[in-house]
Parts: C-alpha cells; sequence; structure tokens
C-alpha cells in the first residue's frame, strides 16, 4: 500500500467499500491474507511450533477462557511461556490451538477487523456477528491447514441480550458450533474436557470456575505430553481470560498463582485430582 507522489493515500484506501477489513484487504493487498500465500509442498506441520489446549466455561457472570503455555515442535518442547488467550475485542475472547505463528496472526487480524468495523459503523458487532468473522477468517486459512498448519481458535464472550457468557468452537474448515457450559480444543482437551465434565457446575463462583480450569489444565498435562501444566519451577501459569457485564480482564499473575499453587498442595494428597462432589 504505497501513497502517490503528493504522499497521500489513494481515495479508495481513505473510503472502503462496506464494513469489513478482510474485503477491503482482500481488494487492495490479498497477499497479506494467511490463505493466499504459497508455501511449497509437503506437510510442514513438524517444523512450526504448535499450541495445545484451551478450556472454556461459563459461569453465572460471564465466561472464562485458560489456555496452557506450552507450544510444541514435534517431540521437543519449543516454548514454555507462549501467549495463546487474547482479547478479541471489549466484551470477547479468542484463543487458538494449532500452528502458533499463524494462530497468532489470525487473532491479531481477527482483533483488527472487529475494530475495524466498529470505527465504520459506530456499533459493536453482535456476538453471532462476531463468531461469524471469525469462522470466515478460518474458512480463508483451508490451504494452509491442508498443508499441515491448521489453526483452530476458540471464541467466547458476554452477550449483551442473554446477560450471560457464550461458548463457540470451530473446524478446520470454518465451521461454527455453539458449545453448552463448557468447551476444550488442542491435542489435550479430550482429558481437560473429562475433568470439566467431573468437576462443573452451573452455578459455580469466578474463583471455582477458574480452579476448575486450572484442575482440567492439569489433568490434561497429566496425560498429554503436548499440554505443559503449570510450571512451579519457573512460575509459569497459565493465562486467564475472564469476560463479564464489565468487559475482558485478564486475571492477574499472583491470583492465578495462587489458586494454582493451592491446586497443586490438594494434587500431593490426591494425584488425580479432586473427587467431582468437592473442589477442596
Amino acid at each position: 500500500m504505497t501513497s502517490d507522489a503528493s504522499g497521500r493515500l489513494p481515495e479508495a484506501f481513505l473510503t472502503p467499500g462496506g464494513s469489513s477489513f478482510m474485503d477491503f484487504l482482500a481488494g487492495h493487498a490479498p497477499d497479506l491474507l494467511p490463505g493466499r500465500r504459497a508455501l511449497g509442498s509437503g506437510d510442514l506441520s513438524s517444523e512450526v511450533p504448535h499450541g495445545t489446549t484451551i478450556v472454556a466455561a461459563t459461569f453465572p457472570g460471564g465466561v472464562i477462557m485458560a489456555g496452557d503455555r506450552r507450544a510444541t515442535m514435534g517431540n521437543i518442547i519449543a516454548q514454555r511461556d507462549i501467549e495463546k488467550v487474547f482479547p478479541a475485542d471489549e466484551y470477547s475472547a479468542v484463543a487458538f490451538a494449532g500452528s502458533a505463528g499463524f494462530g497468532i496472526e489470525m487473532v491479531r487480524l481477527f482483533q483488527v477487523e472487529l475494530e475495524h468495523y466498529e470505527k465504520l459503523e459506530g456499533a459493536t458487532l453482535s456476538l453471532d456477528g462476531k463468531a461469524n468473522r471469525l469462522s470466515a477468517l478460518i474458512r480463508g486459512n483451508l490451504p494452509m491447514a491442508m498443508q499441515g498448519l491448521t489453526v483452530v481458535p476458540l471464541f467466547a464472550g458476554y452477550d449483551q441480550d442473554i446477560k450471560g457468557g457464550r461458548i463457540f468452537s470451530y473446524d478446520p474448515t470454518g465451521g461454527r458450533y455453539e458449545e453448552t457450559h463448557f468447551y476444550s480444543v488442542g491435542s489435550g482437551s479430550l482429558f481437560a474436557r473429562g475433568a470439566l465434565k467431573k468437576l462443573y457446575r452451573e452455578d459455580l463462583s469466578e474463583t471455582d470456575c477458574v480452579t476448575v480450569m486450572i484442575q482440567s489444565l492439569i489433568d490434561a498435562a497429566d496425560d498429554d505430553s503436548a499440554t505443559g501444566g503449570p510450571d512451579m519451577l519457573r512460575r509459569i501459569f497459565p493465562v486467564v481470560g475472564v469476560v463479564t457485564a464489565d468487559g475482558y480482564r485478564r486475571l492477574p499473575e499472583d491470583e492465578v498463582a495462587a489458586l494454582v499453587d493451592a491446586a497443586w498442595s490438594q494434587r500431593h494428597r490426591r494425584p488425580d485430582g479432586p473427587a467431582a462432589t468437592s473442589l477442596t
């Protein structure tokens, strides 16, 4: 995107048609869209870092999303402190499992897409509208997914209409599915979801809901080598995002650390985690 001789941007850049940043980008710089890039042939999945387990759950005041901090490259731990949970906008959160580089790029493009719409229209998209926009982004990444560079996001937000949290999962083709109460994606999702089934209740407080999610990530790390549990030596803990009527906030590190320490102490007494009838 270059300016003319006078230093001004072309008129088309100043008056983009429609409210979609992706459509604008496709019309003026399609090579910047992830799915438009030529990567050559072959399966590249073992050559790039991959993020793993993400969990989300609703509670009476909203929705919580948490992710482990490990990225793997084949059988190697590529990074121990990667972040996979981000605010999408003021009232929603997005996280990803899969190819780390493209996952972070997709999240940033999604954030710009939502901000672009709000600035042009003077209003935010509905939660369903945001979920649909993310679905289109994933669909655009299909050529890369077919080469092993799959990105599978998890999206959640506070719905002003129902005064509660909602969770959306996706498949690599962009299929969108609304989940009930909780969900998990990534290599350890099977084990995390099993823990959530055991511990989740609809009337959990925010703190108890975060505790349940931490327990589910510990269970996932216990059975899945690609999932990183809390790193007690390096003090690296899951990223936890909370979305309520007041908006998105990242749970402070010291609060997460206190909940992890309590869960870890409990695991010394009961290595397989708390029983279904109690969190203590």
